[in-house]
């Protein structure tokens, strides 16, 4: 079956992921299921990608679903069904981990709202205006990446002592070559792989609450949309290591302490992958519209950080500027008072 809904035994009605308590709850009687002890559609089926593209039809209503080449989970436009996409979860598409929303739709409209508020800086209009487009809740696709790095430094260093011998102010030099030899082992280093989602903000919703994750099961994806990965593990390899690189700099500077002055003369860096776990990280897509412009902000599904750049009040920036420099000057009048200077 490609296209899998997940009906109340009850009632018939179409069960949701509720994320406050971790069930497949249904809407029209109550019902909820633990996810865990439910068999999954998914499991024991034989699916293979098929040679073209299907047409996908909502088995509630049996309109066409509308969905990209990517899209795994979604909802019918026509009866709002929630959808899975089961053809598309199969073999090594299919995710091995998840972390689950535990956020819901109002509660991040209602977080969000109170985020804006926050902004000192942002026009007032935007602060109090109601101008949600939309909001999407989105599994985006993750690599996770068990990286081992063997690392090999070589420097110089100085170590310079100061003293007075006398009628003479007496400089000594120390000079000194140095060698590290480090190994490093970072776990479940998260990349997104999609082509659709902006590097930037999915870097700044981390961290990324590891201690969620759970075994990819379908069910989690009821009422929400979802995608394949864009690019596979080893495309974003470079990706990684550039996310890494800042981090491995860190420590080589932490073990060359002790010294005057040290520079870097070579630095070999060998990065084996040992694992890319294959994961959905949950995300509330936000598209507000202010002053004729479309803004995009992302929350994380599960600690409810929001990300990205709300407008900037021309006035509010002006006012901020001349209340520092007012403030300024008068803690300038108060010290030459101090003084016995001359402002008064």
């Amino acid at each position: 079956m490609p296209v899998i809904e997940f009906k109340c035994p009850n009632c018939g009605s179409g069960m949701l992921f509720d994320g406050k308590t971790g069930k497949l709850a249904c809407p029209g009687c109550g019902r909820m299921d633990e996810i865990e002890a439910m068999p999954d559609p998914l499991d024991g089926r034989e699916l293979t990608k098929p040679e073209t593209e299907p047409e996908y039809h909502c088995t509630s209503c049996g309109g066409v679903i509308e969905a990209d080449g990517l899209t795994t989970a979604t909802t019918c436009s026509f009866c709002g069904a929630a959808v899975v996409l089961g053809d598309r979860l199969a073999g090594e598409r299919k995710p091995a981990l998840v972390i689950p929303f535990r956020i819901g739709k109002d509660e991040a409209a209602a977080a969000f709202k109170k985020w804006c508020r926050n902004g000192r800086l942002t026009p007032a209009g935007f602060m109090t205006a109601d101008r949600i487009k939309s909001i999407t809740g989105v599994y985006v696709p993750f690599w996770l990446y068990d990286l081992d790095n063997r690392i090999e430094v070589q420097a110089h260093a100085t170590k310079v002592r100061s003293y007075v011998r006398g009628d003479y102010q007496i400089t000594e030099t120390e000079h000194y070559e140095l060698y590290r030899r480090i190994r490093l082992d970072y776990e479940r280093v998260p990349v997104d792989a999609a082509e659709k989602m902006s590097d930037r903000l999915m870097d700044l919703l981390e961290p990324y609450p590891y201690e969620q994750l759970k075994g990819f099961r379908s069910p989690y994806l009821a009422g929400f949309h979802a995608d394949q990965y864009s690019y596979t593990d080893q495309e974003l390899v470079p990706r990684v290591k550039e996310k890494i690189a800042p981090y491995i700099d860190s420590y080589i500077n932490s073990t060359v302490g002790g010294y005057t002055t040290v520079q870097i003369t070579g630095k070999q860096v060998n990065t084996d992958v040992q694992h890319a776990h294959y994961a959905l990280i949950p995300v509330w897509m936000v598209q507000y519209d202010y002053d004729k412009l479309e803004h995009t902000f992302a929350m994380n599904g599960q600690t409810g950080k929001v990300v990205g750049k709300p407008p900037i009040s021309a006035a509010k920036v002006a006012a901020w500027f001349g209340g520092v420099a007012a403030a300024s000057f008068v803690l300038l009048k108060t010290a030459a008072w101090l003084m016995g200077g001359g402002f008064w």
